[in-house]
């Protein structure tokens, strides 16, 4: 299993907080760092995988559990 330079808890932000905080983020690392993104946030689970394919990052694993979605992200470009 793939282990996350940095985790982010958003829980309590709602749309469009997470993708904007996510993108910021993205930028910030170094090519091949991990992050893991955690939101409680329903849109999410569209929202973070449309930003990740728009700008051309991986997403590695995406988890749902009682209302949680875990992104699992790589940065690869």
């Amino acid at each position: 299993m793939v282990k996350a330079d940095k985790v982010l808890d958003y829980f309590g932000l709602f749309c469009p907080e997470p993708v904007f905080r996510t993108r910021k983020e993205i930028d910030r690392l170094d090519v091949g760092q991990v992050i893991e993104v955690l939101s409680d946030d329903p849109a999410a689970e569209e929202d973070i995988p449309r930003l990740l394919k728009n700008i051309g990052q991986q997403l590695l694993e995406v988890t749902k559990e009682n209302g949680e979605y875990h992104f699992l992200i790589k940065k690869i470009k």
